[in-house]
């Protein structure tokens, strides 16, 4: 989706006209983020644009984490694939079992006085962003087909060419 398209979305919640009353902005200008930017003259750099040219230039997240956090959330990068010839489904489920498992064991650990010190909740926070991104690759390698040829039991393992 591209950035005008997210932002003619928005518009639905909450009109143009009060975006511009509401931000101090002309009219034309919000209508004109809401079009794609083209030579011909319609659209403009919209806000979305700006944000994340202003990202790229700084290759700082820390900018879509604040925005992420002003909205209620969190941001996490998605991971680079880890995607390899004859990668194997059932250990990655296993880890991601694992995982979980460490996760659950470090939030217990951490409430066992009925208390979560701000480290304890950094710890919860760190095996958390693990877990997430372990799983996040899983997904990815699904998508991208890595775990196609997995042998049925008892079927001798396949070669996979990319």
């Amino acid at each position: 989706m591209e950035s005008h398209d997210v932002i003619r979305k928005a518009f639905k919640q909450c009109g143009p006209k009060e975006v511009a009353a509401e931000m101090g902005l002309s009219l034309s200008l919000v209508y004109k983020w809401a079009q794609p930017n083209t030579d011909t003259g319609s659209g403009s750099r919209n806000p979305l644009d700006r944000v994340n040219q202003l990202r790229a230039l700084t290759d700082d997240t820390g900018l879509v984490q604040w925005l992420c956090e002003q909205a209620g959330g969190y941001f996490v990068r998605n991971p680079k694939s880890f995607c390899e010839q004859g990668f194997e489904v059932v250990p990655a489920t296993n880890e991601i079992v694992q995982q979980f498992a460490d996760l659950l064991a470090t939030i217990s650990k951490a409430a066992l006085d009925n208390s979560i010190t701000d480290d304890e909740s950094e710890e919860i926070r760190n095996v958390w962003e693990q877990l997430k991104c372990f799983t996040e690759g899983f997904v990815r390698c699904c998508e991208e087909g890595d775990f196609e040829q997995i042998p049925k039991p008892g079927e001798p393992a396949r070669s996979v060419s990319r």
